[in-house]
């Protein structure tokens, strides 16, 4: 058992907040999760700045979480979106295989054809 390196508290009951607080210190945060910083360890006997500080590093840490959850949601929504948007925007294939044209093209290159039909009969 090692004494807080923040407060220098040498309570067995605190070892493992001040294992945490050692690797704050190391500024080793993944470390620090995997000792408990997520959870609600605490040191009764350390000072009151040293336990506020622990807390305000899980908050801190809970916080960026939550934000990167956040973040990923709003990719994941935002892709798609995306993915409706290109499908509603893609080109209905026809029966023939070729992409089907929007209605007001077809209904001009129906007229064209028509036009070109009566004057080969002329």
């Amino acid at each position: 058992m090692a004494p807080c390196p923040a407060c220098a508290c040498t309570s067995p009951a605190g070892d493992a907040a001040h294992r945490i607080v050692a690797a704050l210190r190391e500024d080793d945060v993944d470390r620090a999760i995997d000792l408990g910083l997520l959870d609600d360890i605490a040191c009764a006997h350390c000072t009151e700045e040293c336990t506020h500080a622990l807390a305000e590093a899980r908050a801190a840490r809970a916080s960026a979480l939550a934000a990167r959850e956040r973040y990923r949601d709003r990719a994941l929504r935002l892709a798609r979106l995306q993915r409706e948007r290109d499908a509603k925007r893609a080109p209905v294939q026809a029966t023939t295989g070729a992409p089907a044209l929007p209605p007001a093209a077809a209904a001009a290159l129906e007229r064209a054809k028509a036009l070109a039909a009566r004057k080969k009969v002329e």
